[in-house]
């Protein structure tokens, strides 16, 4: 024991002093971590590090507890004593993945564990109540083995709403305003907004979220323009909504007929499908000198845009499609029957409205990548928990949907790793395999950069510094499987959010 212990000592004074070694609180001998946290040094791996850089090969990367400690040549690595060693010949490795817009957290024995045993060690949960803060703490407590989690505000929408409880619907200035005070209060990292927020809520909105040193997300608000709402701060919008519309030369047609058209309290869903018929006609209008001008002006006032490919996917085919996915043995059977209810809402169903909406998929992935090439800033999320939207293997789709839209697979992984964290002002500690970052990343089987499915051919993956190997991870799989062939207690709001869906 005491040679291990003075072996280990002398590889930390050789990271201290090497050209790359770290000069962190936590990582230096005589420190809590250097003394009881654990070495782990992988070898000989290829090195794909999140900062859209070509992929690097020979690299070993050192880590002590929860921290990259040294990143360099293999051949300048010492005799590595005690530690713990992964051999990464043949190997491939990337940071930890960020699935950018999430829902079900709270769903502790089902969420969590399908993220991590997927490589997804951060998440963006777009609809913040007090249960997912709970998990969010039992998280960062380590009482709860999951993702970080950056947890948004509850939604904060009109007095006429798509969404059920607990939905915050805002009428004046003054009530968009306290709920921003609230939401903050109660530890939102941003504010979520919705579809059917008026003007001068989201005036007061944009106004609040800078007074308390916060940002705010979410779908387009109908009555203004996406170059309004930008103008505003919108930091993000999720789904592509509306893109199709501002690329149109219809445009100003189609966002005054919207304007003017009034929500319905007794039939709140008639706005969102007329306004959905317009985008999915819109695409037989684009103009390119539209679309160029928008995607600009965003890239200007640095909105970015979160595609989430994967619920568009599946909202845009027929309801049969995924109904007998294996991944649903993991889904809870009161889950699994929201998705098939809640699909035939949304589903196209005759010829003509399978075309229609196939060309208007076809046209959004097209458009994400006119988007990426004009500087607009790409998110990669999902929206899991809606219908046929799984959690964790999700985000694989999600990658492979973004390199069909035209990003290269070094470019989508970079909207789930490097660009994640700058947008989210994490990029200090996160998002990228550097010297001090978080240790928080995957170990692949085979290149994603020559094929991004192989983001889905997992060896390990390492949370907070912890490896979770294929041994464990199959184990967490199979806990998942079980947690969900039991008997239903999901509860009414995560039951409601997957028959009903947030997004559409």
């Amino acid at each position: 024991m005491a040679g291990a212990g003075s072996s280990r000592r002398e590889f930390l004074r050789w990271l201290t002093v090497s050209g790359t070694g770290v000069a962190l609180a936590g990582l230096l001998p005589g420190t809590a971590v250097a003394a009881t946290g654990e070495i782990v040094v992988i070898t000989r791996v290829t090195l794909i590090d999140g900062t859209g850089s070509a992929p690097r090969h020979d690299v070993s990367v050192v880590l002590v507890g929860d921290r990259i400690a040294w990143v360099g040549g293999s051949e300048q690595l010492p005799e590595t004593g005690a530690a713990r060693v992964i051999d990464g010949r043949g190997k491939y490795l990337i940071p930890g993945l960020w699935d950018m817009h999430t829902h079900g957290a709270d769903l502790e024995e089902i969420v969590p564990p399908l993220h991590l045993a997927h490589g997804v060690t951060g998440a963006r949960e777009m609809w913040g109540y007090a249960e997912n803060r709970v998990s969010r703490d039992k998280i960062e407590r380590g009482e709860l083995l999951g993702p970080r989690l950056v947890l948004g505000s509850g939604i904060v929408d009109g007095p006429v709403t798509l969404l059920g409880p607990p939905v915050i619907q805002v009428s004046t200035e003054a009530e968009a305003r306290a709920a921003v005070r609230a939401e903050a209060a109660a530890g939102a990292e941003f504010v979520k907004v919705y579809s059917y927020l008026g003007p001068e809520a989201l005036r007061a909105v944009a106004d609040e979220v800078r007074d308390q040193g916060l940002r705010f997300s979410g779908h387009w608000p109908y009555k203004v323009s996406h170059f309004e709402a930008s103008d505003l701060g919108q930091h993000s919008f999720e789904h592509f909504f509306g893109v199709s519309i501002h690329c149109s030369t219809r445009r100003d047609e189609i966002l005054a007929r919207l304007r003017a058209m009034p929500y319905d309290p007794a039939a709140p869903r008639a706005f969102f499908t007329v306004a959905r018929q317009l985008e999915f006609e819109s695409v037989s209008t684009y103009s390119p000198h539209a679309a160029w001008s928008y995607f600009n002006r965003l890239r200007r006032d640095g909105t970015w845009h979160s595609p989430t490919l994967t619920i568009n996917r599946v909202v845009t085919q027929p309801a049969e499609t995924h109904k007998q996915d294996p991944r649903l043995k993991y889904v809870p059977a009161d889950i699994r029957e929201s998705w098939a209810v809640g699909i035939e809402r949304f589903a196209p169903k005759t010829p003509s409205e399978i075309a229609l909406q196939e060309r208007y998929y076809q046209e959004t992935l097209r458009l994400v990548g006119v988007a990426h090439y004009a500087g607009v800033g790409i998110i990669g999320g999902t929206d899991c928990l809606n219908p046929y939207t799984f959690p964790g293997s999700g985000l694989h789709e999600e990658l492979a949907f973004l390199v069909e839209a035209g990003l290269s697979p070094v470019q989508a992984l970079k909207t789930v790793t490097g660009d994640a964290a700058k947008f989210l002002g994490r990029e200090r500690t996160s998002g990228t395999v550097a010297v001090g970052k978080e240790a928080d990343l995957v170990l692949l089987d085979a290149n994603p950069a020559a094929d991004i499915r192989n983001v889905a051919k997992i060896d390990l993956v390492i949370t907070r510094g912890r490896v979770l190997d294929k041994t464990a991870r199959r184990r967490m799989l199979d806990a998942v499987e079980t947690a969900a062939n039991r008997p239903p207690t999901t509860s009414a709001r995560l039951h409601a959010l997957a028959g009903r869906g947030c997004c559409c």
